[in-house]
């Protein structure tokens, strides 16, 4: 299926861009076109910027429970094209169709029924003597989102901004716009008054600089690169909007003495794995302790090279290719670097995988003997690439967890959760995952350090997009 949409969506309706300028999206497993999209002009920006400027002052008004209602409404009709999502995600970055399934298109169901429950429950006023404190939607809001969980990103910034009564104007990755686009459809379907939630495609350095320096728009919400999320603070600036940030990561997995190394390895692996490494959460440095490095690679070479790299459209296929030539030629650059270091290759390497010669693919490849100052152990991959550094001692392992310019997730394996608890409790990272603890939708999202400095999901997630206000002299009521 080749998708095509030239259009934007803006005050409710399908609109042509201010200057046609086509844009090929690649199929990253083909190396065909996927479809064709339009790339916006700041004249886009303009025209969506003021359609959500005009509809805020009546959305802003509504109540909780109305707000609540119509995320009911965008769930039954999210939930109705759910396939097209799925299959969408598939086609724009390559993520194997069971992954798109049960995980990409599925966390978009996840955000909405989360959401909901929050309303359900969530003060928006409270009484402190004579005064009443009040949470107010923060206003017209920019939500630039990356290509790696698309729809992920979109649903962790579009819902809770709907549930805090904000308007809003959408740029995805002009790599992963279709499940957008989709996106937008439900919004319509879903009676999404107009003007509260509009989409401008385009590129970063047209759309989202333009909107992330626009003074109509009161906050900018970012998720990407360290980089790229410097250079939106720096146009945000001038108009001091409120700037929220969900960054890189290079989260370690600490491996402490006592852990049963078959199920801690095993699951490692196959986390950064997922989804072929482009998650900024992934586990990508286990440490591991020194005396047991050995069976440690055995095991992690092991998995590795079990797992089913290939087309992504069989449900038999585990890891699919990276997102686009440019992202697998930075991957690949890096296993060559990660090589030249002389870390030692325990798989993988260099070079597509045996019998795949089109596509965006790279090898699924474990590193050992990596330490914290090489290129491996430093930079973010976002690929299928595992380095394993070992320790000595637990505040070694301590000190090389944190001695990284990151700081969004971490994992630690211990004999029993209390130890775990205490070696997690001093590593500076957003969320940190107690021996192979699944996700929760309702803990907040984000990091320390370059990592961001913004929370997403449930509640904290509704209150990033909140401001306070102190009534004074008001009688409780």
């Amino acid at each position: 299926m080749i998708y095509e949409n030239r259009q934007f969506y803006i005050d409710g309706q399908w609109v042509d861009p201010a200057v046609a300028r086509d844009f090929t999206v690649i199929n990253p497993a083909t190396e065909g076109p996927a479809g064709v999209i339009s790339l916006g002009s700041a004249a886009d920006v303009e025209r969506a910027v003021a359609a959500a400027r005009r509809a805020f002052d009546g959305y802003s008004r509504t109540t909780p429970a109305e707000r609540r209602a119509l995320l009911m409404r965008v769930l039954t009709a999210y939930k109705a094209h759910y396939a097209e999502f799925a299959a969408a995600i598939t086609a724009e970055m390559g993520a194997p169709a069971k992954l798109s399934r049960d995980a990409q298109a599925a966390i978009g169901v996840g955000h909405l029924k989360t959401m909901i429950d929050v309303l359900e429950t969530f003060r928006f006023e409270e009484q402190h003597g004579r005064t009443r404190l009040v949470q107010e939607p923060v206003g017209v809001c920019a939500l630039i989102t990356p290509w790696n969980w698309p729809i992920n990103q979109v649903t962790a910034k579009v819902v809770p901004a709907l549930a805090a009564g904000c308007t809003m104007v959408l740029k995805p990755s002009e790599f992963s716009p279709f499940s957008a686009i989709l996106w937008a459809k439900v919004m319509h379907e879903a009676g999404v008054p107009a003007g509260v939630f509009n989409l401008v495609n385009g590129e970063g350095a047209v759309v989202g600089a333009a909107l992330a320096s626009h003074p109509e728009i009161d906050m900018v919400s970012f998720t990407g690169s360290t980089r790229a999320g410097a250079e939106v603070a720096r146009l945000a600036a001038p108009s001091i909007k409120r700037v929220h940030q969900e960054l890189g990561g290079k989260s370690p997995n600490v491996l402490l003495d006592g852990v049963d190394l078959e199920r801690a390895v095993k699951a490692g692996v196959l986390s950064v794995m997922e989804n072929t490494g482009q998650s900024c959460n992934a586990p990508t440095r286990m440490l591991v302790p020194a005396a047991k490095l050995a069976q440690v690679e055995a095991i992690a070479q092991r998995v590795a090279e079990s797992v089913v790299v290939g087309d992504p459209a069989s449900d038999k296929t585990q890891v699919g290719p990276v997102v686009s030539k440019i992202q697998f030629e930075r991957v690949e650059a890096l296993i060559a670097r990660g090589i030249e270091e002389g870390a030692k290759l325990l798989t993988g390497g260099v070079g597509r995988p045996a019998g795949l010669t089109r596509g965006y693919y790279v090898r699924p490849t474990v590193f050992s003997g990596v330490r914290n100052d090489m290129a491996i152990a430093r930079e973010e991959i976002f690929g299928p690439v595992l380095c394993i550094l070992p320790y000595t001692s637990e505040d070694e392992a301590i000190r090389i967890a944190n001695d990284t310019p990151y700081g969004l997730a971490a994992y630690v394996w211990a004999g029993d959760l209390e130890h775990a608890r205490r070696v997690g409790s001093r590593i500076r990272a957003g969320q940190v995952r107690l021996n192979g603890a699944g996700g929760d939708l309702h803990a907040p999202f984000g990091g320390f350090k370059r990592s961001g400095n913004g929370r997403e999901w449930g509640v904290h997630g509704l209150k990033d997009f909140l401001e306070v206000k102190a009534l004074m002299g008001v009688d409780a009521a």
